[in-house]
């Protein structure tokens, strides 16, 4: 087990409202949630003693929104370049600053106006762009290994269709959420494709909005009892990957296991990056919450009812997947037990894992 396990808490989480069009700065919207996150915990912004986010060129630095904060005195901080693969691991980073005696507060936080700014379908996949197949942004990357994977399991777009609907149906009951309407497969199936097989429903969200953590080690709270960060060459190398289809989660899947001394039989709530809908079956096979010869009736009979119950980032919205982690704690402090989080990067990225 990890030497920080569950001695860092996440004692307060802070969301503010998501949108197509925030007409805010990301400074603004990243202050407005640290301070939602410091209310929920109990404590004065001024307590905070460290301060870490992460970002694409998209958001606020921490030393801004610290001085908008009226953080005199600021300690450990830090400006984290990366995306979807931070939002698990960053806990981890605030976990060890709170074991190694560097902090007692930390607040972590993403800002982004990822639809009225700079959008995420625009980013570059890296270098390896000017041989893959084409390829240009993050969709047809994914869009490519999608196909592979559900050549793999058999699955298609009904059961990709019963990943979009279940989300929607889980977000109805959401007010954050953006997409809270039903989808029927005649819809899913009407809507027209980004890149085969992904259609516009199969991809998530582009949102305004900012999402924050404290994570403290003087506070109550969920737990953090393990976090990893790892991969391998995967969809986001494809030129040196043998399995195509291997994103991060066949990776790191063993190594969370073995740090936290946990099982999957042990997990009751799981927030996966939802950034695709066949990202979804995929991490459930890859982490043992399903098997793979299970996955097509697991799905039509939408037993997955329990994954992302806020609507995750297909219909929640997108903040870089903080918000999957602050509904881990919503459902942590509601009486579920173990919740799993992860981020996503393609064949690499994170995950930890969450206790009551």
């Amino acid at each position: 087990m990890q030497p920080f396990a569950g001695r860092a808490a996440v004692a307060g989480i802070g969301m503010t409202a998501l949108t197509r069009r925030s007409g805010r700065t990301e400074r603004d919207l990243a202050t407005e949630a640290c301070l939602a996150a410091c209310a929920d915990a109990g404590i004065d912004a001024r307590d905070v003693d460290a301060l870490l986010s992460y970002h694409m060129n998209d958001s606020a630095p921490v030393v801004q929104v610290a001085r908008a904060l009226g953080i005199d005195r600021l300690g450990w901080h830090n400006d984290i370049a990366g995306g979807g693969t931070q939002a698990a691991s960053i806990l981890g980073d605030a976990a060890m600053l709170i074991h190694a005696g560097l902090a007692r507060n930390v607040l972590i936080y993403r800002a982004l106006n990822g639809r009225s700014g700079t959008r995420m379908n625009t980013v570059s996949t890296g270098p390896q762009e000017r041989f893959t197949y084409g390829m240009a942004g993050p969709i047809p990357l994914f869009a490519l290994a999608a196909t592979r994977y559900l050549h793999d399991t058999g699955l298609t777009g009904e059961h990709l269709h019963a990943v979009v609907a279940q989300s929607r149906d889980n977000a109805e009951a959401n007010p954050r959420a953006l997409r809270r309407e039903p989808l029927a497969l005649g819809d899913y199936l009407a809507k027209p494709y980004v890149c085969t097989p992904l259609r516009t429903a199969d991809c998530c969200q582009e949102t305004d909005g900012a999402c924050a953590l404290l994570v403290s080690g003087v506070l109550d709270g969920p737990r953090i009892r393990a976090v990893v960060r790892g991969g391998g060459p995967g969809c986001s190398a494809m030129d040196r990957a043998q399995d195509v289809t291997a994103i991060f989660s066949a990776y790191v899947a063993p190594m969370l296991w073995q740090a936290s001394g946990m099982r999957p039989s042990d997990v009751d709530a799981a927030l996966p990056y939802d950034a695709y809908s066949w990202l979804v079956p995929r991490q459930l096979e890859d982490f043992g919450l399903v098997g793979r010869a299970d996955l097509g009736p697991y799905l039509l009979e939408r037993r997955h009812a329990w994954v992302n119950p806020h609507g995750g980032l297909l219909s929640e919205g997108y903040v870089h997947g903080l918000n999957n982690v602050a509904q881990a704690v919503r459902e942590l402090r509601s009486g579920r037990e173990v919740a799993l989080v992860t981020g996503f990067g393609g064949g690499y990225g994170s995950a930890a894992l969450l206790t009551a």
